[in-house]
C-alpha cells in the first residue's frame, strides 16, 4: 500500500498550451500526477473549460467527444476520464468548472444583491470566481498539489479572463504556484527541419498577458536535439533543463515514464522549493506497459455505435478494453462499426471473426434497428456481447420482439406510442423540460445476484457504479423476462430499478444500465471488462 507525504502547503500547477489545441495538455497534466503521486504526494487534477455551456451534457458527441461522469453526477470534459485512468482517484464536481458555470454563478450572486450595488465586471469579479473555483480543492486539505489545466489555447479571447486568473494567483500564492506551458514544435518537410518559431511566439502572448512559463513542453512527432532545446530556452526565456519534450510514444500510457526520464518531476519540485527525496515508484505501472509491450496474441472485438468516425466518443470504452485485454496479456484489435451501417442481410459478414461485440451507449432512435441486428445474431450465435446502457436498452427490446414474441417492444424514447413499453421513461423524468443535468447521473448502489456473471466478475454482492441516463426496464415486463431466460441479476436496492441483466448458458451476454467504463482505471481495471475481455479470448 502507498504511503502519501503530506506538505505544509497546498501547491498549484497550472498547464496552458499554446500554438494549436489538441495537444494533449490532459496527457501532459495526467503525467505530471502520476509523477508526483508515483513520489508519494496526494494529487487531484482540474479542468476549467472556456465554453458558455454550463457543461457538456448537452453537447453533441461530434462537437466535444465523449461525456464524462463524475462520481457526484456532474457531466464533465473527457479530460477528467484520463486524469481518473492515471490517477485512480474519483473527480467530483469541483474538477471541471465552465466559464458557462463561472458567469452563472456570479449573475446569480448579482440577483441576490451580494455586491451591494457595485458594477460587475470581468475584473475582479469574474476571475475571483474562477480562482475561488481553483482554490476549493485545495482548500479541502485532502491534496499536496492541485493540478489545473486551462482549456483552450493561449491567446483565445475566451481564454483571457482563466490567464488573468492564473496572473494573479501566481503573485498571491508565490513559490507554491508554477506554470508549465504546452506548445507544439512542427517539422516541415519541404525545409527538412522543426520550427520554433510558433512555441516563442506563443510564449511571447503568454508574457504579454502577465505570465512567464516556468517549465516548457515542447510536443514533437521525433526527439528534438540538444540545439534545438538549448534555442527554446534561450528565446523564450526559460531554464535550458526545464524545456521538456513530449514526442509520439506508442501508448499514452508510455508518457510519465518520457517525462520521467526527463526529471519533470524534480523539476517541479525544486522549482517549488521542495525537497527531492525518495525514488518513483512505477512498479505497477511499468507491469501494466510490459504486458502490453509483450502481448503476442490480439482480442477481436467489434464495437458497434452511431458516433464510430469519433475517435473520442467511446473513449472510456475504448480505454477500459485496452486495459483489460493488456492484463490478459493480449493486444486489443478493436473495429468500430457503425450501426447504420449493419443489417440482418451483412450482420454475419460483419461480426462472425469478432471474439467478442459490444453495442455503446448513446440516446435517440439513429442506428438503433442496426444495433438490434447485431445483438440479434449474437445471442443466437452465442457470441460474448456487452451492451452498456442504451445497449443493455437494445439488449431488452431485442429479447422481447424476438424471443417473448412482442413484435412491437420497443423504448419509448424510440417508439412514445408502442404497446409494450419494455424500456420507459423514468417517473421522475416524465414533467421535465430542461435536458442539462436532469438525467439520473452519478454513482449509485447495486445488488448482484449470486452465482451470476456479475457476481462473478465483482466477487462482490453490493457494487456502486456511475450513471447517465433517463430510461429503464420496466419492471412490469420483469416476470416475463425471466420465465424465458433474460435475468435481471443487478437491482439498485432503494428504488428496485434493474441494473444488469444477462442470459445465463450463453458464454457471455450481459447488458449494464450503468457505465463501468467510468470506473475503470490503469491499476484497477473494471471487473466486467475484465471478464468480458476473459470470455472473448476464450471464444
Amino acid at each position: 500500500m502507498q504511503t502519501f507525504t503530506t506538505v505544509a502547503e497546498t501547491k498549484y500547477i497550472f498547464v496552458t498550451g499554446g500554438v494549436v489545441s489538441s495537444l494533449g495538455k490532459g496527457i501532459v497534466a495526467a503525467s505530471l500526477g502520476k509523477l508526483l503521486q508515483a513520489r508519494g504526494f496526494r494529487v487531484t487534477i482540474q479542468k476549467f473549460d472556456p465554453y458558455i455551456n454550463i457543461d457538456p451534457g448537452t453537447l453533441n458527441p461530434y462537437e466535444h467527444g465523449e461525456c464524462y461522469v463524475t462520481i457526484d453526477g456532474r457531466e464533465t470534459d473527457l479530460d477528467l476520464g484520463h486524469y481518473e485512468r492515471f490517477l485512480n482517484v474519483p473527480t467530483s464536481m469541483a474538477n471541471n468548472i465552465t466559464t458557462g458555470r463561472i458567469y452563472q454563478n456570479v449573475i446569480d450572486r448579482e440577483r441576490r444583491g451580494d455586491f451591494l450595488g457595485k458594477t460587475v465586471q470581468v475584473v475582479p469579479h469574474i476571475t475571483d470566481e474562477i480562482k475561488r473555483n481553483i482554490m476549493i480543492l485545495g482548500n479541502t486539505g485532502e491534496y499536496d498539489f492541485i493540478i489545473t489545466e486551462i482549456g483552450g489555447t493561449v491567446g483565445d479571447i475566451e481564454s483571457l479572463p482563466y490567464i488573468e486568473s492564473v496572473r494573479q494567483l501566481r503573485w498571491e500564492l508565490g513559490k507554491n504556484c508554477l506554470c508549465v506551458h504546452l506548445t507544439y514544435v512542427p517539422f516541415i518537410a519541404a525545409a527538412k527541419e522543426v520550427k520554433t518559431k510558433p512555441t516563442q511566439h506563443s510564449v511571447k502572448t503568454l508574457q504579454e498577458q502577465g505570465i512567464l512559463p516556468n517549465i516548457l513542453v515542447l510536443r514533437t512527432e521525433e526527439k528534438l536535439s540538444e540545439n534545438i532545446c538549448h534555442k527554446v530556452a534561450l528565446f523564450c526565456n526559460v531554464d535550458e533543463n526545464a524545456v521538456i519534450q513530449s514526442y509520439d510514444v506508442p501508448s499514452i500510457y508510455e508518457v510519465p515514464l518520457v517525462l520521467a526520464e526527463q526529471g519533470m518531476d524534480k523539476i517541479v519540485l525544486r522549482k517549488m522549493g521542495m525537497p527531492v527525496k525518495g525514488k518513483l515508484d512505477l512498479t505497477r505501472w511499468k507491469a501494466f506497459l510490459e504486458n502490453m509491450k509483450h502481448a503476442k496474441k490480439t482480442v477481436k472485438i467489434g464495437l458497434i455505435g452511431k458516433y464510430v468516425e469519433l475517435p473520442d466518443a467511446y473513449k472510456s470504452i475504448n480505454e477500459s478494453l485496452l486495459q483489460a485485454a493488456t492484463y490478459h496479456r493480449r493486444k486489443l484489435d478493436l473495429h468500430f462499426i457503425h450501426s447504420e451501417k449493419v443489417t440482418d442481410e451483412n450482420v454475419a459478414e460483419l461480426l462472425s471473426s469478432m471474439d467478442g461485440i459490444l453495442v455503446a451507449p448513446g440516446f435517440g432512435q439513429r442506428g438503433i434497428e442496426g444495433k438490434f441486428a447485431a445483438l440479434k445474431y449474437a445471442r443466437e450465435h452465442n457470441k460474448p456481447t456487452f451492451g452498456v446502457c442504451l445497449g443493455m436498452q437494445c439488449m431488452v427490446i431485442e429479447f422481447a420482439q424476438n424471443v417473448l414474441g412482442l413484435k412491437d417492444a420497443n423504448s419509448t424514447e424510440m417508439d412514445p406510442e408502442t404497446p409494450h413499453k419494455v424500456i420507459d421513461l423514468m417517473e421522475e423524468q416524465k414533467n421535465l423540460t430542461f435536458m442539462g443535468g436532469s438525467m439520473r447521473l452519478g454513482a449509485y448502489d447495486c445488488k448482484l445476484e449470486k452465482d451470476s456473471i456479475a457476481y462473478k466478475a465483482y466477487q462482490n454482492e453490493n457494487i456502486r457504479e456511475r450513471h447517465r441516463h433517463r430510461y429503464e426496464f420496466n419492471n412490469e415486463y420483469k416476470k416475463l423476462f425471466e420465465a424465458n431466460g433474460m435475468k435481471c441479476t443487478g437491482i439498485n436496492p432503494a428504488t428496485g430499478l434493474v441494473e444488469v441483466v444477462e442470459i445465463s448458458g450463453m458464454k457471455w451476454y450481459l447488458g449494464t444500465q450503468y457505465h463501468p467504463e467510468y470506473n475503470s482505471t490503469v491499476v484497477n481495471p473494471n471487473p466486467l471488462f475484465m471478464s468480458f475481455i476473459e470470455a472473448a479470448t476464450k471464444n
